[in-house]
């Protein structure tokens, strides 16, 4: 097997970049054979047992490879050679076949040596550990077998990280992989994408199930690889069942730094080969290795020895410092404490005149808005009695103009009646604009008694505000002082171990301090309670700005209400002025309903939305627009009225006759 290995190098490198180091020290059959001879059981060395296990490995796969293909030719699935040419392929494959063989037992040989190291440390793996960069060389040269040369625009390219890419979309789980491989800025090449890939798939322990991932799914790897590729064969699905022993080793590789696109894939055969002496030399050499590893450990423990003395005196040196330090610390904080006291006293002095303040405040404020409250109830309840007043004379009044407006039409001939009951009306007008007038003085004394409650809210906003703001100072110095006694005591208890005799004498003015710290804390509770209290006043307070919103809804409401009884009024007096004119003219004619008149009078026209109902002052029937456009002063009327048509011409004929 291996006098082949070594007849073949040179075909083997034709197809692969497979290169080998120290290739003087790969010895023959011959040599292994005597080797395996003189070695004794009890020799300490690891790589007799490995170098015999893959001896015997690779002869049991080329005889198991040369009878199956014994067996297939003689089934006839193995077509027999017919040209000239067959010969030469029977070589190849049998060449292929011994590359297949060769390198699967590569890859057991760096897996056993990479999982006994790794044991043997007991550590996680780093990418400079030498059987893991060779088991990731074997592994690239694996991955390699039997790929095809893609033709770019550069020339023939041959990479792996293109077979490796398909486990992107055959499972999901290697999505993050991919990505994370693509987005690494150093990466250049497919070469180094295909190695970050699988340093990654190393560390997640997932590389044994990617590429069974990969196998099972051959017709996408045909695009790939030969089909006497070793990742086509059986012998892939070996080299899977073998990487699942990878899982017991934990790796922490680190792809920043590190140049993967150029570096140079070289198996290392130094690191499963070692030269063997003879029995006599091993045991002389390891009576000597013995005695020179005790005078070395010997050694050792006295630097260490002498280190620790170092150590030790230094730390005494250090814990003596600390001493004399902490002795002026507690000096300092004794002083501390003692001005800490008496600004706590000055504080409690400060907080009892603040609060005895506050209370007065508050007392004046609430006496305040109780006598506001109750100024202001009173003047609502005769706002609303006179609105109500008001209110009902307008009912009366509108039963009245309806009464009248009924005698009008049926009764033509009691002038004189309606003369004094418009008379009445007038003073009953007079009358209402003096209540009027009165109204809205008492409006006015209103709003300002309203703007007087706005400031005074206003003042005792801007004091809870100023109250509030000392508060926080207090809780702030308060903190401070917690703050710092709690410093005190964790440096006390820290070094209490050294100076127990002398904080005995200081035990005592800590537990006064802590009473204090429980006083200072009633205190805080005290004035927490009081910002509670403030809090409910500020509560109050909001409830009279809402009741004060309200009624300021109230009055403007009434105001609105009253706007408009006024506009009634000089709606009602402009008719009554009608009326005498009417009774004045003595035309006899009736004021017409505006739902009796469908059509225009003159014109004959239908009313509708857009031409709209409009009276004559003069006569009382209703016309259109257009028909009753004129103006004229009638002696009823102080102003120019709408006149119709023909008493407009009738009117100005008079005029004309009467100066004349």
């Amino acid at each position: 097997m291996a006098e082949g290995e070594s007849a073949k190098v040179p075909a083997v490198e034709q197809k692969e970049d497979f290169e080998v180091i120290d290739r003087a020290q790969i010895p023959s059959a011959s040599e292994l054979k005597s080797d395996g001879k003189e070695r004794v059981a009890e020799d300490s060395g690891w790589s007799a047992p490995i170098l015999s296990l893959a001896k015997k490995a690779s002869e049991n796969l080329a005889v198991s490879y040369g009878n199956a293909l014994k067996s297939a030719a003689l089934a006839g699935l193995v077509p027999k050679p017919v040209s000239n040419d067959s010969p030469a392929k029977q070589m190849a494959k049998y060449q292929t076949m011994e590359e297949r063989s060769n390198l699967m037992n590569m890859m057991k040989l760096s897996i056993k040596v990479l999982i006994q190291s790794a044991l043997s440390l007991g550590r996680t793996l780093d990418s400079d550990f030498p059987p893991l960069q060779q088991f990731f060389v074997v592994m690239e040269h694996c991955l390699k077998h039997g790929l095809k040369a893609k033709k770019s625009f550069i020339g023939q390219n041959k990479s792996f990280f293109g077979p490796l890419e398909l486990v992107e979309k055959l499972c999901p789980e290697a999505s993050d992989l991919a990505t994370s491989v693509r987005n690494l800025p150093e990466l250049k090449t497919p070469i180094g994408r295909g190695r970050a890939w699988l340093y990654l798939a190393v560390m997640q322990k997932k590389l044994a199930d990617y590429l069974k991932v990969l196998l099972d799914h051959k017709n996408l790897l045909s695009e790939f690889y030969e089909p006497d590729a070793l990742m086509m064969e059986e012998e892939g699905a070996v080299i899977v069942g073998l990487l699942v022993g990878l899982n017991v080793i934990d790796a922490n590789l680190c792809l920043k730094g590190e140049d993967l696109d150029s570096q140079v894939a070289v198996i290392d055969f130094s690191l499963y080969l070692k030269d063997t002496h003879n029995n006599e030399d091993g045991k002389e050499d390891g009576g000597m290795t013995a005695v020179l590893d005790q005078k070395h450990y010997v050694e050792e423990l006295n630097r260490h020895l002498s280190c620790t003395v170092g150590d030790l005196q230094a730390k005494i040196e250090c814990l003596e410092k600390t001493n004399s330090k902490l002795q002026e610390e507690l000096t300092a904080a004794t002083d501390r404490i003692r001005a800490l006291q008496d600004e706590q006293h000055e504080l409690k002095q400060e907080n009892e005149l603040i609060r005895e303040r506050s209370e007065k405040h508050v007392e004046v404020t609430k006496q305040d808005t109780k006598v506001e409250l109750e100024t202001y109830k009173q003047s609502r309840q005769g706002l609303d009695e006179m609105y109500s007043d008001v209110w009902k004379q307008l009912k009366e009044e509108k039963r009245i103009r309806m009464e009248l407006e009924k005698e009008l039409e049926l009764q033509v001939g009691m002038k004189t009646e309606m003369e004094i009951a418009m008379k009445l009306l007038e003073k009953d007008t007079h009358e209402k604009q003096d209540t009027l007038v009165a109204l809205r003085q008492q409006l006015e004394e209103v709003k300002a008694i309203n703007l007087q409650m706005f400031h005074k809210s206003q003042n005792a906003e801007s004091s809870l505000e100023q109250k509030k703001e000392a508060i926080s100072f207090f809780e702030g110095k308060t903190h401070q002082m917690m703050s710092s006694v709690k410093q005190m005591e964790d440096r006390l208890f820290v070094f209490s171990s050294t100076l127990e005799k002398e904080l005995k004498s200081e035990k005592e003015q800590r537990q006064t301090l802590q009473q204090q710290l429980h006083q200072e804390k009633d205190t805080t509770t005290l004035l927490k309670t009081e910002l509670q209290q403030v809090e409910g006043l500020k509560k109050e307070l909001r409830k009279l700005q809402e009741e004060k919103q309200e009624l300021e809804k109230i009055c403007e409401e009434q105001e609105q209400a009253l706007q408009e009884m006024g506009l009634h009024l000089s709606q009602s007096k402009l008719k009554m002025e009608d009326i005498k004119e009417v009774n004045k003219a003595l035309k006899g004619h009736t004021w017409l309903k505006d739902d009796e008149a469908t059509h225009c009078k003159q014109c004959e026209k239908e009313f509708s939305i857009s031409r709209r109902k409009h009276h004559c002052r003069n006569c009382g029937d209703i016309f259109c627009n257009t028909c009753s456009s004129n103006e004229l002063a009638l002696p009823s009327y102080p102003k120019p009225v709408r006149v119709c048509d023909t008493c407009h011409t009738l009117l100005l004929q008079r005029c004309s006759s009467n100066s004349s």
